[in-house]
Formats: C-alpha cells, structure tokens, sequence
C-alpha cells in the first residue's frame, strides 16, 4: 500500500557567500503542511534581521490520487518572500522536485550584500542554498508515517511505552496529569499499533489523530 518515496535524512544546513550577500539554506524532512510551515516560522523567527527567508516544501496534501488509488498527492509551495518574482522560492522548489524528494521543507536565508545580482544570479544562489543544504542532510529512501497522540493514566503508561518501545516506533511521552505520547509511526503498521493500545487497555487509550 505505501510505496517507498525520497526525502532527506534529517534536519540539514551550508552557507556561502556571493558578491557580498550570505546565503544560509536550510532542510528538514517533515510529514504534514503544519509541520512545514512551522519549520519555516522558526527560521524566519531565528533571523528576523535576515533580507529574505525563502521558502519552498513538497509535502502530503493529506488525500489521495482518484487516478492513483493508493497514491498520496503532494503539496508544492514556495515563495519569492520579496525577491523578484520566479527568482528564487521556484529555484528552491524545482531542487526538490528534480531530486524527487518530497516530505521535505527548506527556506534559504539571505543577508544581502550591497550587490544586486539579477534574476540569474538569484536562481543559482537559492538553487545552490537547497543543494547544498539537502547534501548536508543526506538522502534516504523510507515510507509514509503518520502520527497520532495517545493519552493514558499512569496506571496504564508503563504498558502503552513498553508497546511502543517493542514495536520500535519513534515517540515522546509528556508526563503530566495524564500521560500523553506523541508517536510516529509507517502507515501500514498505524492500525493494528493503535488497535494494539486500545486492547492492552481495554480501551481506556484516547488516541487523537494529528
């Protein structure tokens, strides 16, 4: 059912410098639209002095292709965020797309220099900002996962960690009043985990969907 897609293999960063301006690309692998633009919030939060933070992502638009049953249809987005319009977010985008990755956010940060370097120039020097930055990261070949939050009490959170540590899925857990873990885990194995939970607790597991 899940068929085997390219995206980088984690969080991902290189600089340079052009005539003056720095140019700092940034990736990150991502599974929804929400934790894309957060990605972009926290880069545009990190350099608020910065000229421009340009953004692009390739990202699950969350509902299948009706020509492809099976198939996930992707959202792509990007922005020229005040650079001249086609110079940069496409650049940046068509990297993601020539590569074939998707799951996958970056934003190239630019301090200009003094020098204006043309809508040529810009398109290879955010083309370059997302190489570089997706070489930094490296590339891996892996599955769609989704993620879904489950919340216990106490009395029941030693059982849902110790199923989720067996079946080697990627989560946190909060521990507060009650017992919260955020678990990411391959779509084709998501039912039966969370069917899984729901037994060993006979049924007390809230489990939200995300």
């Amino acid at each position: 059912m899940s068929e085997s897609f390219r995206t980088v293999a984690g969080p991902g960063e290189a600089s340079f410098e052009i005539s003056g301006s720095e140019f700092i690309g940034y990736v990150a692998p991502v599974d929804t639209v929400a934790e894309a633009e957060s990605f972009i919030q926290e880069i545009k939060t990190a350099h608020p002095e910065a000229t421009h933070n340009v953004p692009a992502y390739r990202v699950p638009a969350g509902q299948t292709s009706a020509s492809q049953p099976g198939s996930v249809m992707l959202r792509e987005w990007c922005s020229d965020d005040g650079e001249p319009s086609g110079s940069s977010g496409k650049p940046a985008l068509n990297v993601l797309v020539q590569q074939e990755l998707q799951n996958v956010v970056v934003v190239v940060t630019r301090y200009y220099g003094g020098t204006k370097l043309g809508v040529g120039g810009l398109a290879r020097a955010y083309s370059r900002g997302v190489k570089e930055a997706v070489d930094a990261a490296g590339v891996i070949e892996t599955v769609p996962h989704e993620r879904f939050v489950a919340t216990v009490e106490y009395d029941d959170s030693g059982t849902v960690r110790g199923i989720l540590e067996s079946e080697d899925v990627e989560f946190d857990a909060s521990y507060e009043q009650e017992v919260s873990f955020d678990v990411r885990v391959t779509v084709s194995d998501a039912t039966e985990l969370r069917e899984r939970l729901r037994n060993a607790t006979s049924g007390r597991v809230v489990i939200e969907e995300q």
